[in-house]
């Protein structure tokens, strides 16, 4: 069925295997899993774990990066009897390129036969609807358009249908004008035909990538956060791997620090009051109070301001900015080390300094940032299919537009290479004015000042100009999935069954799994708009309503539950922030982007304080600014009117 207006994931029914499945034929899509129930899911998750954990200590594979490529090689491996470990440096799995990207699970028309690209772009898009039946992450398959202006960009289009025929991918075919008013009534009127894919597809990318990482850790997979690789020596044909584990906990940004400040502020006040009848009588009195009351003031900037702002419980690298490309070590924590008899490298962005670390100097990766738009869900009606421009030969597939599977509209990527210091100096308002006049080339009518959400992310190109799916030449046993950009996670699922190839061929020998559970209960159930899945009214949050959570609504604009956010926080991945429930809930990630009002992530917060028993200090929020290059978290009239005339 293809995507209209009505079709939204979640809102009367769901998609799934490519298909959309009515509210009425929901029940049996929430069935099965071991993680149906959270405690369940958990305490399942540690068995099956210390199930296959390793009695000497040495892991058979340690996978580095949990990315799309590092979570699904993971839930590959889970499908087998060999003790696994999956590191990953940052708080949450998904937080490199997988969760800066378009989610698109490309067809493969536009690699260059003969290449990696080429080799698994079709077969991984093939294999995405049997795992949204058992994962339930939500796929869409709504076919793509590359269209063209003119006849010099026509004679394009057919090249691409003959490069994705070699490349092995079906139902291609040119569409003319008079055929794509009816398929897309909003495209330009300057678009002369179009290549259409209907194997082409969207997923929500972070979504996809946790289910993965999910059902593995369900199956046996351990999962380590904030465990960054910074060394690895190999002796007696053993890896040893040694990681700086940084504690959110030591490096909150500000917050225990602030009530210090506070206090201090306090103390001093009630000091100074003392002096001030005396003090007031002469100007040096009347400056020292200036003096004395603005310095009071920053203070209590300095303690509270930021926390409204959106400041991040852990600290945030102000070199990562756009891209997060700084590989630093962090400065306060531990140092762990885990041992592995293969080492499968997935680090994106980094997967050339950890090859560096076994004298792998083989390929150098070159991160190219691109950056999206992301419009309120009234403009997603206006993009049924993916709409692409012809393909620059040097910068890529170019700036599209889609309708995204929550029904939001999505503009981007820019392609700024970070060797090119022109391209990466570009400001924030040429960057938005850059993806807005190229979106108009495609969807004319979308209205700018609809835009509520901002962000960017790295594709990690290799300078070999392919993907890199091979054993190190020097370090037997260490397994690169290296340099994998754009159509990556349309491959992902691809590449992980040839690295599982790889291992068994480097002499690593496993057994199938007979307890292997591939089935996933998805965190979110769909909403008949303000009725639950059962027809039970769901309510607005108010302080001491007694209300089931399941019936609670937390984020208005999303309508999320307090039971959801609950379940989020008991699966199998460690979840402790409100970065972690957003991205599985979806919490805060509506038109008001969890604002000063409805503040949403506050009550987040609170949840995740009374089920993790934690301090409300100590709960990670969402950072600000992050990678958004907007002017401000929520946008002002000015603003909506200033990206309302580009």
């Amino acid at each position: 069925m293809s995507k209209t207006a009505a079709n939204v994931h979640g809102c009367k029914g769901v998609y799934c295997g490519g298909d959309w499945i009515d509210i009425e034929d929901c029940e049996k899509w929430l069935q099965g899993g071991c993680n149906g129930n959270s405690e369940r899911s958990k305490a399942y998750a540690k068995y099956r774990q210390n199930e296959k954990k390793p009695k000497d200590g040495v892991y058979d594979v340690v996978i580095i990066g949990a990315g799309c490529i590092g979570s699904s090689i993971a839930r590959e491996l889970s499908k087998y009897n060999c003790s696994v470990l999956l590191l990953e440096r940052d708080d949450d799995v998904t937080q490199g390129a997988t969760k800066g990207n378009s989610g698109l699970v490309h067809a493969g028309y536009d690699d260059k036969p003969g290449t990696n690209r080429a080799k698994f772009c079709w077969p991984g898009n093939q294999m995405f609807a049997k795992l949204d039946q058992e994962l339930k992450f939500g796929f869409c398959r709504n076919g793509s358009l590359v269209c063209a202006r003119g006849p010099k960009e026509e004679k394009h289009l057919e090249e691409l249908l003959e490069r994705g025929r070699k490349n092995g991918v079906q139902n291609l075919r040119i569409v003319d004008k008079s055929e794509l008013q009816d398929m897309e009534p909003h495209l330009s009127e300057d678009v002369t035909a179009a290549l259409h894919s209907p194997d082409a597809g969207i997923v929500i990318p972070y979504e996809f990538a946790i289910a993965l990482a999910e059902n593995a850790a369900e199956n046996g997979v351990e999962v380590k956060i904030r465990q960054q690789v910074v060394d690895i020596d190999f002796n007696d044909g053993v890896f040893r791997i040694h990681c700086h584990n940084w504690d959110p906990a030591i490096q909150i940004c500000g917050r225990p620090s602030s009530i210090v400040f506070l206090g201090l502020g306090v103390v001093i006040s009630i000091g100074a009051s003392m002096y001030w009848p005396r003090g007031l009588e002469t100007p040096r009195g009347m400056l020292g109070l200036y003096i004395f009351l603005a310095g009071v003031g920053l203070t209590l900037w300095f303690a509270f301001f930021r926390s409204f702002r959106g400041q991040s419980g852990a600290q945030v690298n102000p070199d990562a900015k756009h891209a997060t490309l700084a590989f630093k070590a962090p400065e306060q924590g531990r140092t762990d080390t885990f041992k592995a008899k293969r080492v499968i490298n997935c680090a994106g962005l980094f997967a050339d300094k950890i090859a560096r670390m076994v004298n792998d100097s083989s390929f150098t990766i070159k991160p190219r940032v691109g950056d999206y738009l992301l419009l309120n869900k009234s403009q997603g009606h206006l993009a049924k299919h993916i709409l692409f421009p012809c393909p620059d030969p040097v910068l890529g597939k170019g700036v599209l537009v889609q309708a995204t599977l929550w029904g939001n509209l999505i503009l981007g990527p820019t392609a700024r290479d970070v060797n090119n210091p022109e391209k990466l100096r570009m400001t924030n308002d040429e960057i938005i004015d850059y993806i807005i006049q190229k979106c108009r080339l495609l969807i004319p009518s979308f209205d700018a000042s609809e835009v509520i959400h901002s962000f960017s992310g790295s594709r990690a190109k290799s300078d070999r100009g392919d993907w890199i799916i091979e054993n190190s030449k020097v370090a037997p046993g260490f397994i690169h999935a290296a340099g994998i950009d754009s159509p990556g996670l349309a491959g992902s699922p691809a590449v992980a069954i040839e690295v599982v190839k790889l291992l068994e061929k480097s002499g690593l020998k496993f057994e199938k799994d007979p307890h292997f559970d591939p089935i996933r209960r998805p965190l979110i159930v769909p909403k008949n708009n303000w009725k639950s899945i059962n027809g039970e009214r769901l309510k607005v949050y108010k302080a001491g309503a007694n209300v089931p959570p399941d019936q609670k609504i937390l984020c208005k604009c999303e309508k999320v539950t307090e039971a959801e956010i609950i379940r989020s926080l008991h699966t199998s991945l460690p979840v402790d922030n409100t970065q972690a429930v957003r991205r599985r809930t979806r919490a805060g990630m509506g038109h008001c982007q969890a604002g000063e009002f409805p503040h949403c992530e506050e009550r987040v917060k609170e949840v995740i304080q009374r089920e993790l028993e934690i301090p409300f200090m100590q709960v990670g929020t969402r950072p600000w600014p992050a990678t958004s290059f907007l002017p401000e978290r929520w946008l002002s009239e000015k603003e909506k009117q200033k990206l309302g005339s580009i």
